[in-house]
């Protein structure tokens, strides 16, 4: 029976159990959005041993600089919840507007939040989580990605087709640009921008200096996000709709095979063994795929599991 590792008092306070148990495992957490919880996986075991309650749709989580917590933000219910990355121990919650999308800056500094309901990207003090720039944004504002010097946050604006360029010092639009029908997952590679245009069956190569398209690359229907591999030898696009995985040559940007992944596949994340873990967002289910043979191994978890992230790597065990 799964453990509730989070109980709030009328005040607000998170009292947690002791769950030294999970310490130093291999675990994955699931961010189930139609439930409002996260699942807990023994990566070894290959199965769920926790599910930690939200408030009301939570969607994506991202690790802290300082690699203590991962952070997941519950949408709807407005809310930052950092979890113990060892353990899955509740550590705190923190009163956001909308954190839809949420990315750290690669310098650490900066937390940049995509308030997809609210139409605006938020941009914080990573350290003390004040807010520094409120840009509006229009409309529906989802995914981020940060120039490698932290100096500019790219974000995907659904509702408009468009590309948004933020100045992160001074919180300033330096363009918004048309990029394709419903744009979604945002990627920095070598240069360029690229973007999973989620309402067509692509993604497009983006020139950072001014927006302009210089290339589309076909993958398939409802390409949604793009997912670099740890080697560097292979980034991943997941085709929503088409229920499959685009395999893309990084140097040639060319689509060297695809693999089936019924469910449609979200967002994914890449163990130690080189298997894929990809949230299956209608299967209600982690499907955990080997990229030679295109087998999968499924494990049940919440309602629409969205965003996933697996403690295996940064330094944590």
């Amino acid at each position: 029976m799964l453990r509730r590792s989070l109980l709030f008092s009328s005040l607000g306070v998170v009292l947690a159990p002791n769950i030294a148990w999970a310490a130093g495992k291999a675990l994955a957490f699931v961010v189930n959005s139609g439930e409002a919880t996260v699942s807990v996986i023994d990566m070894a075991a290959r199965r769920e041993i926790d599910r930690v309650p939200m408030l009301r749709e939570p969607h994506h989580l991202v690790l802290t600089p300082d690699r203590k917590s991962v952070v997941v933000g519950d949408t709807v219910g407005n809310a930052l919840f950092f979890l113990d990355p060892r353990t899955g121990q509740m550590q705190r919650r923190l009163a956001v507007p909308d954190p839809y999308q949420l990315q750290f800056s690669p310098d650490g500094r900066l937390l940049t939040i995509a308030g997809l309901a609210r139409a605006q990207v938020d941009i914080f003090d990573a350290v003390s989580f004040t807010l520094k720039f409120r840009i509006p944004a229009a409309t529906l504002p989802s995914h981020i990605a940060y120039s490698p010097d932290s100096v500019t946050a790219y974000v995907s604006l659904q509702g408009t087709d468009q590309l948004m360029a933020i100045a992160t010092a001074t919180g300033q639009a330096r363009w918004t640009v048309p990029v394709g029908k419903t744009p979604a997952g945002v990627l920095w590679h070598r240069g360029r921008i690229l973007v999973g245009i989620m309402g067509e069956a692509h993604f497009v190569v983006v020139n950072p200096a001014d927006g302009n398209v210089e290339r589309s690359v076909a993958t398939g229907e409802g390409a949604h996000t793009l997912f670099p591999d740890h080697s560097g030898q292979k980034i991943y696009v997941t085709n929503r709709v088409a229920g499959s995985l685009s395999v893309v040559n990084p140097d040639t940007l060319v689509v060297e095979r695809t693999l089936r992944v019924p469910g449609f596949p979200d967002d994914l994340e890449f163990a130690p063994d080189g298997k894929i873990w990809a949230a299956l967002r209608h299967a209600q289910a982690v499907g955990i795929i080997d990229p030679v043979s295109g087998a999968i191994e499924r494990i049940k978890v919440g309602r629409q599991p969205h965003g996933i992230w697996l403690n295996t790597h940064d330094g944590l065990l």
